[in-house]
């Protein structure tokens, strides 16, 4: 078995009698909504005369007309009064039920009522609450018009077209509200139109993959502390290093490769003690070999790499660029003589073996600049008469051609486009197309064929048939063509727009099945539908709940649910943070590019595997294995993992490795570049694990310094002379104490005993006067009751699914949603089928979102 660290991270996981209630544990201040379970016959504290009664106890000292402490007046609030049109009435006993349910009122110095009576008020609201929602029912609203973000635009073209694109290159940053960047996405500049309009035109040529373009340059520049001594998967084994890309390539013709191999201090290639074989791979087949040797007579190592270009042939479209060095028996050597540090993978001195600095791909080529394996110029090709017809096939021009002309007549091209134009409309749209659809297209297609047409007395024909390369001009003409019309569905605003009808009434009203199939795919896969689901909403079946709860299960299934990896976790997590952690190098100098991406990966994979598995959400939390390569193993001295590919570990119980918590990943998030900060860590898990994130900051506060001159003298003791301060005690007390949980982790994730010259203490006292130490305690707490932390990730997933934050009017539906998955143990697809179901997901009103 794969052990870990001698290291105790705090109590072992499973500590029998440990049934401390969660409630009880973090206190009035840390659950947010903790929906306590609705089952159960009623009582009578059902009835409104006790809950006013309730009120009259408890509430009413600070509460009434003369004294509305923090603005709330419950002496004109009478439950009993209130009815389902009373909207307002509702919003304001909902924000009583998060207060009673976080065990915020009454305060800690006031009569409080017992723990039994707390639950069984809390319930009869929360009960009635429900009850008044399924008699009138209010949703926030989704906006009608919101443009793709870059990444669900790439992912649509890569569906609609079969290429990949990197979208960054014309559309601008995505704006991030509610944690996630499919929020704020509804203005449309005049700039960013004339943006969406050059992508039309770059994507709908590197589709049909017409030749004739002009040649461009890409230059991919590895990380400086890359290191490049192990195999880099997927290029082929035996190789070690270098880099593996998708690269979409915008015409069929010929590419040069060059690459540039890193320098020291000196400018001089370091490693070349024998001769190395350097591969360039196309889809994982070596299309070339350069034999790398170190410079004969005076050293210049100028000419090292001058000669290391080649000039390869690629069809049109995304393919996997690999460029990559052979292995040598004795690489291991320079490992196991130095381990991981960043300062030394930049510099290293000496180097026991080259290494790619960076890689450059340009073209196509025109004829002229190509060379020939003896590096002379190839002969030009002739223009030839009466070519055969040929189309050629790759994958994006598989989809757009769906049609081809039987022959070179205008009549044949055109009847052939429209055919290909309303095949990719209800795709690219997304709903119904009709005749004026399709006029724009068919419009840019006859404008762009006129100059190969002739006229005569009473008919019109193609010019005469000649070609270039092989290629008819009437074909290319009517490729051309092709690409234009394409260029007009990708700049048409049905295509970057997500449009749906606004409602007619302030009663929610189901979307039509056109709409909620967007509406699934863009959750689930970051992209439009694909032809199953478009079948189905033209069969009008997605209305069907046991349809769309099978369908959801299915796209669950798709690898294109990798996006819910990508784009929700990675958002969720703060993943997406990691590329900008930085550690002072001279306090972690093994940290390092391969470290920071084998941090990120393994926390994907936890989230992938919970989700593939349909797994209980609740073992995010608690995981007795996690997924590890050998880097990754190294920094948490995990021993007998081997290799740069992930496998799942299982863990022993005494690890300090397993669910999200002991991640280096969230670790280092939530840290400085120099220090831990129990602060950041302990706002990230009350705003991403329990939904109840502190308000911001007041205006003006001191920040606390590395080295505050005075009597404390740890870290602990400075933040409880900066709890002192009033402004800043309230979210401090919220906040510090379950950050110090996770004190035994620094700010790269690795497990301690001791910071510095101090013993770590990992302990905390709750707002409750209640303890935890260490992240054993605070799993447990977490999951002890889990139910706000499932109530959690709900309304993050619905945040995300929708487009919009969440609010107190989907309050009724969010408690559903969890009440349901809990007989099943909070499983993955169930939160998912809850939420795809759902009143919010599936309806809308004229109400606005705010």
């Amino acid at each position: 078995m794969i052990t870990s660290s001698p290291l105790q991270p705090g109590r072992p996981r499973g500590v029998p009698g440990f049934d401390r209630s969660f409630l009880a544990l973090l206190g009035p201040s840390l659950l947010g909504l903790a929906f306590v379970a609705l089952a159960g016959r009623p009582t009578d504290a059902d009835q409104p005369a006790s809950l006013n009664a309730f009120s009259q106890t408890y509430c009413l000292d600070c509460h009434n007309e003369s004294d509305a402490a923090g603005g709330l007046n419950l002496g004109n609030s009478d439950f009993s009064q209130l009815t389902a049109n009373d909207l307002d009435g509702r919003q304001h006993w909902e924000q009583i039920l998060i207060r009673l349910q976080t065990r915020q009122m009454p305060p800690p110095d006031a009569e409080r009522p017992e723990e039994s009576e707390y639950q069984r008020v809390s319930t009869a609201i929360a009960r009635r609450l429900d009850q008044l929602h399924r008699q009138q029912p209010r949703i926030p609203n989704v906006d009608t018009i919101r443009r793709l973000t870059r990444t669900e635009y790439a992912n649509v073209i890569g569906d609609l077209l079969d290429i990949q694109i990197d979208a960054t290159q014309w559309l601008p940053k995505d704006e991030s509200s509610h944690g996630f960047d499919n929020i704020t996405v509804g203005e449309l500049s005049p700039a960013l139109i004339h943006r969406y309009v050059s992508a039309a035109e770059a994507v709908s040529r590197l589709a049909v993959g017409r030749q004739g373009g002009t040649a461009t340059g890409w230059t991919i520049r590895l990380p400086a502390d890359l290191t490049q001594e192990y195999h880099l998967s997927p290029l082929p084994l035996g190789t070690r290093g270098g880099l593996n890309l998708k690269h979409a390539f915008p015409e069929t013709g010929t590419y040069r490769v060059s690459v540039r191999l890193t320098r020291d201090r000196d400018e001089k290639v370091e490693g070349l003690y024998r001769t190395h074989e350097l591969d360039i791979l196309i889809d994982n087949k070596r299309r070339h070999r350069f034999q790398v040797e170190k410079p004969k007579g005076r050293n210049d190592f100028t000419q090292v790499d001058a000669n290391l270009n080649t000039d390869l042939h690629v069809t049109a479209g995304m393919h996997d660029l690999g460029v990559t060095f052979v292995h040598q028996g004795d690489s291991l050597l320079e490992i196991k003589r130095k381990p991981f540090e960043a300062s030394y993978n930049r510099h290293r001195h000496p180097r026991q073996q080259p290494a790619i600095f960076e890689v450059t791909v340009y073209g196509p080529l025109s004829p002229g600049d190509q060379q020939t394996t003896d590096g002379s110029q190839p002969a030009a090709t002739a223009i030839a008469k009466q070519p055969s017809t040929h189309f050629s096939s790759t994958g994006s021009r598989r989809k757009i051609f769906t049609a081809i002309p039987k022959d070179d007549s205008i009549e044949s091209q055109q009847a052939a486009a429209e055919t290909n134009f309303r095949n990719l409309l209800f795709k690219a749209y997304r709903r119904p197309i009709d005749d004026a659809d399709l006029a724009v297209p068919m419009r840019l297609f006859q404008e762009a064929l006129k100059p190969t047409v002739t006229s005569s007395d009473a008919t019109v024909t193609a010019a005469p048939a000649q070609s270039i390369n092989g290629t008819p001009l009437w074909q290319q003409q009517f490729e051309r063509a092709i690409e234009r019309g394409l260029a007009s569905i990708l700049v048409n605003p049905n295509f970057f727009l997500k449009i749906e009808s606004a409602a007619s009434d302030d009663k929610p009203a189901p979307i039509s099945n056109f709409e909620l199939a967007s509406r699934l795919s863009f959750f689930l896969w970051s992209s439009g539908p694909d032809q199953r689901l478009l079948e189905l909403a033209e069969a009008g079946k997605l209305s069907d709940r046991q349809q769309l709860a099978a369908e959801a299960k299915r796209m669950l299934a798709d690898p294109r649910s990798e996006a819910l990896v990508n784009n929700f976790a990675a958002q969720w997590l703060y993943l997406r943070n990691v590329d900008a952690v930085k550690p002072d190098l001279r306090l972690f100098p093994d940290f390092d590019e391969n470290l920071r991406r084998s941090m990120r990966q393994e926390t994907e994979w936890l989230f992938r595997h919970v989700m593939q598995n349909n797994l209980p959400v609740t073992s995010l939390i608690d995981s007795e294995f996690t997924f590890l390569n050998q880097r990754l193993a190294t920094h948490y001295e995990i021993p007998g993992v081997v290799g740069s590919h992930f496998r799942q570990v299982q863990l022993p119980a005494d690890s300090p490795r397993g669910g999200l918590l002991r991640h280096a990943s969230i670790l280092a998030v939530t840290s400085y570049s120099t220090r831990t900060s129990p602060t950041i860590r302990g706002n990230w898990i009350l705003e991403n694990l329990l939904g109840t994130p502190p308000p911001p900051p007041p205006p003006n506060v001191p920040t606390i310094k590395e080295n505050q001159p005075g009597t404390a003298t740890t870290f602990r003791e400075q933040l409880a002379q900066h709890r002192q301060n009033e402004a800043c005690a309230g979210c401090h007390r919220l906040m510090d104490p379950i950050g110090f949980a996770l004190d035994h982790y620094d700010a790269i994730g690795r497990w301690r005993a001791f910071n510095l010259d101090s013993t770590i203490d990992s302990q905390g006292t709750l707002p409750d006067g209640n303890e935890v130490d260490g992240v054993a305690d605070l799993e447990h707490a977490l999951l002890h009751n889990p139910q706000p932390f499932v109530r959690c990730l709900v309304e993050k997933l619905l945040t995300y699914g929708l487009g919009r934050g969440v609010d107190h009017r989907d309050a009724a539906d969010v408690r559903k949603i969890v009440q349901q998955a809990a007989s099943t143990g909070y499983r993955f697809e169930d939160l998912i089928t809850g939420i795809v179901t759902s009143q919010p997901f599936g309806y809308r009103t004229k109400e606005s979102l705010h």
